[in-house]
């Protein structure tokens, strides 16, 4: 134990000498989401988007509901479903799917959709010729269509493809009740077929937008929701710069042969530095969730909502910097002097962050891209973070991306191990 406290020491004093270190790992962070989350503020309301996956609903299998079908397959922003592994898709399961991420919108068409348009239809034809029977006038109902949201999608995906549909499904509407008018009122007065255009326009069809979210404030995410996490997770992989000048400092000055002689094994050397490096990165963490909700305010944004779950963002934060620490080691390993190691550190974290959806969203990536940036370990942290932040997710749901940060963590150190094994042998 004393002689793990001792190698910390060291550490420490190594990482507050480094004052170039420490300014990459707390300034540039601030100023990186400060500047990128006011920035990306317009972006996320303008950006233009295509190919998103939609699951459709149709329960009303009529007029109305088929219509909206056909028109949907036939766009070409989207990419449409009807069906969940196999199975036609339902409102619940639905809501399911893009909750876990595999859709980012859905649509749903409710029973009787058309029949109540028609009976809507009817009243307006009542009222338009004015001598209809009281009794025979059925009261009128809205026909509520649901547009069930993933929290990831921009403000910008949800109001291109909310006008979408409320231009083609108001442009059906609109020809059934003309069709039902000339009809109706080609039946009863045949000889004096009147109309007034003025009840094309009445409200008969309705707009629901949800999010698919277990938050009990289900107002639209912004742009801190979602830039912060993902500039948090960039800055965290940052680390591998002050790291690997860490490790080659001891390779440059003798310190790490000093080590060999000592009869102490490789993993408690490097747990030393891998445990005050993780507990930089959740300083660092800290740091972000401050400028989150109490900076951002100030700067005219919306503060930063945490989610319910404290316990699970502790852990999605620590995994998070286990991997980055990690991830340093091995670069530090790999690296012969610190020039390489830096460009190296830098490039690689640049390319993860780029395919991980640091720099984009996945979403509107190609489908290979998507495929490719589950390997990135960024993109295991920014799902388990959106969980949380946006979906309203907890302990159990993260799992997924907290596992695979963890096995992230132990294959970075046991391939560090082996790489100095192989070195030291040589």
């Amino acid at each position: 134990m004393r002689q793990l406290l001792a190698a910390m020491k060291k550490e420490l004093l190594l990482l507050i000498r480094d004052k170039i270190g420490l300014s990459i790992l707390f300034i540039m962070p601030i100023l990186l989401i400060i500047v990128m989350t006011l920035i990306q503020d317009a972006v996320f309301s303008n950006i233009n988007e295509e190919g998103f996956p939609i699951i459709f609903i149709n329960n009303d299998n009529d007029t109305l509901g088929n219509r909206v079908e056909e028109g949907l397959r036939n766009t070409q922003m989207i990419d449409y479903f009807d069906h969940i592994n196999g199975e036609k898709a339902t409102y619940n399961s639905a809501k399911e799917a893009i909750k876990k991420g595999e859709f980012l919108i859905g649509v749903y068409i409710p029973k009787g959709a058309t029949e109540t348009v028609k009976e809507n239809v009817f009243n307006i034809v009542a009222e338009s010729i004015g001598n209809y029977n009281d009794s025979l006038v059925v009261k009128q109902r809205d026909v509520e269509v649901k547009i069930i949201i993933d929290p990831i999608a921009s403000k910008s995906f949800v109001l291109s493809i909310s006008s979408i549909l409320r231009e083609y499904i108001s442009s059906v509407k609109t020809r059934m009740m003309f069709e039902t008018f000339k009809d109706e009122i080609s039946s009863l007065l045949p000889e004096k077929p009147i109309y007034d255009s003025k009840y094309l326009n009445q409200k008969i069809i309705s707009y629901n937008q949800e999010y698919a979210s277990n938050l009990l404030n289900e107002s639209a995410p912004s742009s801190v929701q979602h830039n912060l996490p993902a500039w948090t997770i960039f800055s965290l992989f940052f680390i591998v710069i002050p790291l690997v000048g860490s490790i080659m400092r001891e390779k440059t000055e003798g310190s790490v042969f000093r080590f060999h002689i000592i009869p102490v094994s490789y993993l408690l050397q490097i747990n030393a530095k891998v445990m005050v490096y993780i507990s930089v990165c959740m300083l660092q963490f800290v740091l972000m969730l401050v400028i989150g909700l109490f900076l951002m305010p100030l700067l005219g944004m919306d503060r930063l909502i945490l989610g319910d779950s404290y316990f699970s963002l502790f852990i999605i934060a620590l995994t998070t910097s286990m991997s980055a620490t990690a991830y340093a080691v091995l670069i530090g390993s790999l690296a012969k002097t610190q020039q390489q190691g830096s460009i190296l550190g830098s490039l690689s974290i640049l390319v993860l962050s780029a395919i991980g959806g640091i720099w984009v969203p996945t979403y509107i990536m190609p489908d290979t891209m998507r495929i490719i940036s589950k390997f990135s370990p960024l993109n295991w942290s920014l799902d388990g973070f959106y969980g949380l932040f946006l979906r309203g997710e907890d302990l159990i749901d993260i799992l997924p991306q907290t596992g695979l940060l963890v096995g992230f963590f132990i294959l970075c150190l046991s391939l560090a191990k082996f790489i100095n094994k192989s070195k030291q042998n040589i």
